[in-house]
């Protein structure tokens, strides 16, 4: 069962300002949607909300919901059970898939299955006010196409006592810009330092590393129970005169168990 959202605690979220729906697809009578970006979709992550409100004076349900953009791969409708009385407003969470860089994100619509009084299931599109679709697009693209450039991997990492060490290490894919990784911002839970930062992959060199290492930063136990992106750390990297670009630093299971582990033991 998909957890369903109030407008009231879908505020914290990351809207945009109103988007005139794309005009090619017919608006479906008594039905507004939009899309809008929650905290806890950023942490989840590939995942955002639809927004529906029943404009109507006739409730309906929704059984099934997904958005459908050129700017994104096509994902399966997401099972859903929400009922809309005349007036009520509920987010559903759906996925989204992979950016399709070379596709503009708008216009986009909501797939839904509707079920009006009598119990009829109908598909239906809906027309999306969907700026924030374009703010996920163009984000997404720009670490794409960081990641076509170099390769951004921490490796090696041990326990030193109440720390976690290894390798962080930047490894060109192609071209020969010069690649320069300014920051490394820490997580909720655990600070994290790099030394030497900018780290610089210069033109001609294929890889370079520098020591980065890993400290519980909080054993409150408000925060250890209730963070949603625990082990999350930007890595701020430029390549060229391209903008900088945060990246999550990539951790496999297995570094993020240690990091739990590491916190675990701190705190105990």
């Amino acid at each position: 069962m998909v957890a369903l959202l109030v407008a009231g605690t879908a505020a914290c979220g990351t809207t945009a300002g109103p988007v005139e729906p794309s005009p090619s697809v017919e608006p479906v009578a008594g039905l507004q949607a939009e899309v809008v970006r929650l905290r806890t979709d950023e942490a989840v992550g590939r995942r955002l909300q639809v927004r529906l409100t029943n404009t109507g004076d006739e409730a309906f349900a929704i059984g099934a919901a997904a958005l459908d953009s050129p700017g994104f791969a096509g994902l399966p409708d997401t099972a859903v059970t929400a009922q809309f009385a005349p007036g009520r407003v509920i987010d559903l969470p759906v996925p989204y898939g992979d950016p399709v860089c070379d596709a503009d994100p708008l216009p986009a619509v909501a797939r839904l299955t509707l079920v009006r009084p009598g119990g009829v299931a109908e598909p239906v599109r809906a027309p999306l006010s969907a700026e924030v679709l374009q703010v996920v697009h163009d984000e997404e693209c720009a670490v794409r196409a960081v990641l076509e450039v170099v390769d951004v991997a921490v490796t090696g990492l041990a326990e030193d006592g109440d720390v976690l060490t290894g390798s962080l290490e930047l490894t060109r894919r192609e071209g020969d810009d010069r690649v320069r990784a300014t920051a490394l911002g820490r997580s909720v839970l655990v600070d994290v330092t790099a030394e030497g930062l900018p780290v610089v992959l210069d033109r001609g060199e294929r890889a370079v590393r520098a020591p980065v290492s890993f400290t519980p930063a909080t054993c409150d136990p408000h925060v250890l129970s209730e963070t949603k992106k625990p082990y999350g750390f930007p890595l701020t990297v430029q390549v060229g005169d391209d903008d900088p670009v945060p990246v999550d630093l990539p951790l496999d299971p297995a570094q993020r168990d240690g990091l739990a582990a590491l916190v675990q033991r701190v705190c105990a």
